[in-house]
C-alpha cells in the first residue's frame, strides 16, 4: 500500500500499538509523531477507536540520495502507530474497553508502552496517584490474562484433537508450556523457544510475545535531564528486568515541536538543549526492537529507503522489491553510503572502485546502495 504526499511516496512497513493507561499522554504522543490530530482529553477512554498514523523515517542518506540522483520522488520507510484506548484493571474480563482494546493490540508487531512520569494535579489520574510499577504491572497483568484465556481455548481444543492426530503433539506441549507459563503470571515473550516453536508461536498471535519499548512521559522540567525524575527511575528499573529498552519524552514538547517547520525545529531544540527530537528517538528505538535496518535504491525516477531485518541475505532483500527480482537473483551490485557521501557521487564512489559484486550469500548491511542484476 502506498500514500502519496506531493513528491514523497511511502510504503507502509511495520505497525507499532501504543499503549498504556488512560491519562498517561498516549494520544499527546500520538498527535505530536504523526501531527494526525487525535483526540486528546482529560478523562479516561477519550480513545475508543484506534487513531491510525503514519510517520516517515527520518534518514538524511536517503534525502542526500535524491539529491544526487535528481531523483523525481523520494521514498522513505515508514512506520505506522496505532494509538490504542487505555487499559485499566479487568480489562481482560470486559472492563473499560476490555477486549475491544486487546483485539487491536494484537495486529501490531510490536509495543510502545507509554508510562505517566510527572505529577500534575489537573490531569485525572485513573489510580488516583502516580506510580508508575504499579502502573506497568497493571498492563502486563492484563496482557497475560487476555493471551491465557486465548490460549487456554486453544489448549482445550488441541486436547481433544490431538488424541487422534499425533502430528499436532508438539503444538499441542508447546501450548501447554505457554498456559503454564501465563498463569503464573509469566509473559510469553520470556520462554526460551526452539526455530520450530518460534514458527508455531508467530501463529498464535499472542500480546504477551510482542517485543516492548517503554516510553517515560515526563514534564518539561526533566526533560534535559531525566535521570533526575524518580519516576523515570522506577521504570528503567522494570524494564531491566527483561532488557527492553526505555526513552524519555516529554509529549507536551513534541506537540509544539512537530508544530514547526525544520529551520525552526532544530532552533527550538537547540535551545532546550536536545540533539533530537521524541519522535527521532522512538523510531530509532523501535528499529533497534524489531531489529531492522535500511538499504536503499536511487536513480533519476526516485530514491528509495527499504526496511529489513538485520541478517537478511541479498535475494531476499531484492523481494522486498518484487518477488521476481528474488527468483532470478543474479547478482547484487552494492556501494555503502558512507563511501558515496565521501566521493560526492555514486559515479565517483565507482571510479574508485567502491561499488563491488555480491552473490546470493551476502547478508545486507545498514547503509547499502543497490541495484540487483536478475534474469526471469
Amino acid at each position: 500500500m502506498e500514500y502519496v504526499r506531493n513528491e514523497r511516496t511511502v510504503t507502509r512497513f511495520m505497525k507499532l500499538g501504543i499503549v498504556g493507561l488512560p491519562n498517561v499522554g498516549k494520544s499527546t504522543l500520538f498527535n505530536a509523531i504523526t501531527s494526525a490530530g487525535a483526540e486528546s482529553a482529560n478523562y479516561p477512554f477519550c480513545t475508543i477507536e484506534p487513531n491510525i498514523g503514519v510517520v516517515e523515517v527520518p534518514d538524511k542518506r536517503l534525502d542526500f540520495l535524491t539529491k544526487i540522483s535528481n531523483s523525481g520522488k523520494t521514498v522513505p520507510a515508514v512506520i505506522e502507530f496505532f494509538d490504542i484506548a487505555g487499559l485499566v484493571k479487568g480489562a481482560s474480563k470486559g472492563e473499560g474497553l476490555g477486549n475491544k482494546f486487546l483485539s487491536h493490540i494484537r495486529e501490531v508487531e510490536s509495543v510502545v508502552h507509554v508510562v505517566r512520569c510527572f505529577d500534575d494535579e489537573n490531569v485525572i489520574h485513573v489510580e488516583s496517584t502516580v506510580d508508575p510499577k504499579r502502573d506497568i504491572e497493571i498492563i502486563e497483568l492484563e496482557l497475560v490474562l487476555a493471551d491465557l484465556e486465548v490460549m487456554s481455548k486453544r489448549l482445550e481444543r488441541l486436547t481433544k484433537t490431538a488424541k487422534n492426530d499425533k502430528s499436532l503433539q508438539p503444538e499441542l506441549e508447546l501450548v501447554q508450556r505457554i498456559v503454564n507459563a501465563l498463569e503464573n503470571e509469566q509473559q510469553a515473550r520470556f520462554l526460551d523457544y526452539t526455530d520450530e516453536e518460534l514458527k508455531l508461536l508467530r501463529t498464535f498471535n499472542l500480546i504477551t510475545a510482542k517485543p516492548v519499548l517503554y516510553v517515560a512521559n515526563v514534564d518539561e522540567n526533566y526533560i534535559e535531564d531525566p535521570s533526575s525524575n524518580k519516576y523515570v527511575e522506577e521504570v528503567k528499573k522494570h524494564a531491566a528486568k527483561d532488557n527492553s529498552e526505555v526513552i524519555t519524552i516529554c509529549g507536551k514538547i513534541e506537540e509544539e515541536v512537530s508544530a514547526l517547520e525544520d529551520d525552526e525545529k532544530k532552533e527550538f531544540l537547540m535551545e532546550l538543549g536536545l540533539e533530537e527530537s521524541g519522535l527521532d528517538k522512538l523510531i530509532r528505538a523501535s528499529y533497534h526492537l524489531l531489529g531492522l535496518i535500511s538499504f536503499f535504491t536511487t536513480g533519476p525516477m526516485e530514491s528509495k529507503a527499504w526496511t529489513i531485518v538485520k541478517g537478511t541475505k541479498a535475494p531476499q532483500a531484492a523481494g522486498k522489491i518484487h518477488s521476481d527480482i528474488e527468483r532470478g537473483f543474479i547478482r547484487a551490485e552494492i556501494t555503502s553510503y558512507k563511501d558515496v557521501l565521501e566521493c560526492g557521487t555514486m559515479q565517483a564512489a565507482k571510479e574508485k572502485g567502491l561499488m563491488r559484486l555480491e552473490g546470493k550469500e551476502y547478508v545486507m548491511e545498514d547503509g547499502d546502495i543497490v541495484l540487483f542484476r536478475f534474469n526471469v
